[in-house]
């Protein structure tokens, strides 16, 4: 199916709102889930980062509101704050003269003024768990209108932390609401978890990772014993049109890396576990804004960040698996853009470095900055 079948079949708000957006072609995870998600199949959808799964759900989802209905219609947990105002964005955009009303519930903000929202009696709600789960429990949040129940970034819903509230909340939906379970990496045992929480088997869609993507990106290397590092990620923040964003396995070593940065007088965001609401916020608006060159974070906290026009991804510490390399990687050369990945690896780390290029079929090629190039 292609847009010339699916779009003219969706209600006029979306045909106008995908007009306007200027996309020309479903990309294929669109291609594969909306037919399904249109016929209230469940699903589970595993596709890589950047490959619009959101609007692969968001577009059915809406086509079933009835906008008399003043209720939750269709409602999207994600683990992060910040991809939860990314989907309500989304929602916004996509909603623009339908009389659809989208709100964002998420845990550490003001729960008042959350409750205030609910009584405007949005259709579209979107949420961390834990803020979903407490305002069903306060009776604030009303799930028997729920025609779909949507799980972003599944493989981190379905961990420890979060899988009670996700029970709760495919527990407290009607039996018949269509339930969709996605995420760019769905292993086996969250796949088993969700199929068990699900009445009626689910439609499993993977779509398998774009090649070219990786080819759009050039690979490179600089080889550094580890404490050359600090020194060798200054030089690369100091390279003109720098728009990156530099990935640590370790919360510790990030910090370091930025305390040694704002030493020599260039600020850094820093984004990981344990970095608090504001800080994070703070952090994420002034490289949006382009204020500071390069956001520091670990996968962890990055999910679900979507940021466009990266020039460059840095791998402080080696990817653990290839995966995670394509995870990192897939975060530059976006949208038929180019983008650099660069590799910090010790001796010990290059052997593994060029170990996963060879799995990925990509060349990776050795560079040393010179004169703020990599050369």
């Amino acid at each position: 199916m292609n847009p010339t079948t699916i779009i003219p079949a969706l209600p006029t708000y979306l045909q106008e709102a995908w007009t306007k957006s200027g996309f020309e072609e479903l990309t294929p995870i669109q291609q594969k889930m909306i037919p399904v998600a249109l016929k209230g199949t469940n699903i589970i959808a595993e596709a890589p980062t950047g490959s619009g799964k959101t609007l692969a759900y968001l577009l059915p989802s809406l086509e079933k509101i009835d906008t008399s209905i003043l209720q939750a219609q269709v409602v999207i947990v994600a683990s992060s704050r910040e991809l939860v105002m990314q989907i309500l964005d989304n929602v916004t955009n996509w909603t623009a003269g339908s009389g659809i009303t989208g709100a964002a519930l998420i845990g550490g903000a003001n729960v008042k003024r959350q409750q205030e929202k609910l009584k405007k009696k949005p259709q579209v709600i979107v949420g961390t768990p834990g803020r979903l789960v407490e305002l069903v429990k306060s009776k604030k949040l009303k799930l028997h209108e729920v025609k779909t129940l949507i799980l972003d970034e599944a493989d981190q819903l379905f961990a420890k932390e979060h899988i009670d509230e996700v029970d709760t909340l495919m527990k407290g939906v009607m039996k018949d609401c269509q339930r969709i379970v996605c995420s760019a990496t769905i292993p086996k045992y969250v796949e088993k978890q969700a199929v068990e929480r699900m009445a009626a088997a689910p439609e499993i869609i993977r779509i398998a990772l774009d090649k070219d993507m990786l080819q759009r990106v050039a690979h490179v290397y600089l080889v550094a014993e580890r404490r050359e590092k600090p020194k060798l990620l200054r030089k690369l923040v100091n390279m003109e049109g720098m728009y990156g964003l530099a990935f640590s396995n370790d919360i510790h070593e990030l910090e370091t890396f930025a305390e040694r940065l704002a030493f020599r007088g260039k600020t850094v965001g820093v984004l990981h576990g344990t970095t608090g609401k504001q800080e994070r916020e703070q952090a994420i608006k002034q490289f949006r804004q382009g204020e500071v060159p390069i956001l520091m974070a670990t996968d962890v906290a990055s999910r679900g960040l979507d940021i466009d026009d990266l020039t460059h991804v840095i791998q402080l510490d080696l990817a653990n698996d290839i995966q995670q390399y394509v995870h990192r990687s897939g975060r530059t050369g976006r949208a038929g853009k180019t983008g650099t990945v660069v590799s910090l690896v010790t001796e010990g780390e290059k052997e593994r470095l060029l170990q996963i290029g060879a799995k990925l079929g990509i060349t990776l090629e050795e560079k040393s900055l010179s004169s703020g190039q990599l050369v």
